[in-house]
């Protein structure tokens, strides 16, 4: 059975060496951007399994919060430019790219999806973050790129950062909590009643919301509770089955899609393993585990 592993990361190095000359302290900064899985691909292919095809996305060296619009969608760009010639030269172990945007230039962002995402078979979709620029994904301000994305029937890929407005981020559990958040305020602006057709695949097996499905049901209105059903989640959790369980008797089995993150959470190249054996032992059907595997993401890129 094809495993088709939904959030996995790299970072183009020429544009890697670009951001660095915007903003040296980077590594300091983000010391998973220190892993070299990342960069160098044949360190990657000595790890790959050989069978999990991974779709590729930046992780977050975001343009946006460096340099003014022009550059950003500069910037954008060259990482995408990038990053498709890393999936072409890499056929066999990478299925598909998503795609970075410039958020502070929205019509960029929206030019990339109407252009690129629905003109190049290899683009499956963009990927989004919790905040930009200060403000909630679910801002107005960024309303016209989840118009673009109905409009080319692409997903977005959910990925969290952490609230710089917070003294006491961390890895363990800020990030969970910041797409925790992002998801409540994308169903309490309407997002996903303007927007019935949009697709939104977040990481992390939907941070909180499963655990807490009882608050959601019972505190939420009964509109918005039905929306917080409607994203997609994959099984980056590092293992964990009893909460992947979780996570199918909230969302549905046919939300649920296979990511594991890699090459980051377990050194040197990721939780693949570990998440593929959490999936075997999942409480599901065979045919819910191979929808996970593959099926629930073909359908989801159409």
């Amino acid at each position: 059975m094809t495993k088709i592993d939904v959030f996995a990361h790299v970072l183009p190095e020429r544009f890697y060496a670009k951001m660095r000359e915007v903003e040296p302290a980077i590594p300091e900064r983000y010391a998973f951007f220190n892993n070299p899985v990342l960069t160098n691909m044949e360190l990657r292919r000595s790890h790959w399994d050989g069978e999990t095809r991974q779709v590729i996305s930046h992780v977050n060296a975001l343009p946006e919060d460096y340099v003014g619009p022009e550059e950003a969608a500069k910037l954008c760009q060259m990482a995408n430019d990038e990053l498709l010639e890393m999936l072409r030269a890499n056929r066999d172990m990478f299925e598909a790219a998503v795609l970075m945007v410039p958020m502070n230039n929205i019509d960029e962002a929206v030019r990339i999806v109407r252009e690129q995402v629905a003109g190049d078979p290899d683009v499956v979709g963009v990927q989004i973050f919790t905040r930009a620029l200060g403000k909630s994904i679910a801002d107005p301000d960024f309303r016209p790129l989840f118009a673009a994305l109905v409009e080319v029937g692409a997903p977005a890929w959910l990925h969290p950062v952490f609230d710089l407005r917070k003294p006491d981020n961390n890895l363990v559990f800020s990030w969970e909590y910041e797409l925790t958040q992002a998801m409540l305020q994308m169903v309490q602006a309407g997002l996903l009643q303007e927007f019935p057709e949009l697709k939104v695949i977040c990481h992390h097996a939907g941070g909180m919301v499963p655990f807490f499905a009882g608050r959601v049901d019972r505190i939420l209105p009964a509109d918005q509770a039905a929306d917080m059903r409607k994203f997609y989640v994959d099984t980056a959790i590092l293992g964990n089955p009893r909460a992947l369980d979780l996570a199918v008797d909230y969302y549905g089995a046919d939300h649920v899609v296979f990511g594991t993150d890699a090459p980051l959470g377990i050194l040197p190249a990721g939780a693949t393993a570990e998440i593929l054996a959490a999936i075997d032992d999942m409480h599901i059907t065979d045919e819910q585990r191979e929808g996970i595997w593959s099926d629930n993401y073909r359908r989801l890129i159409g």
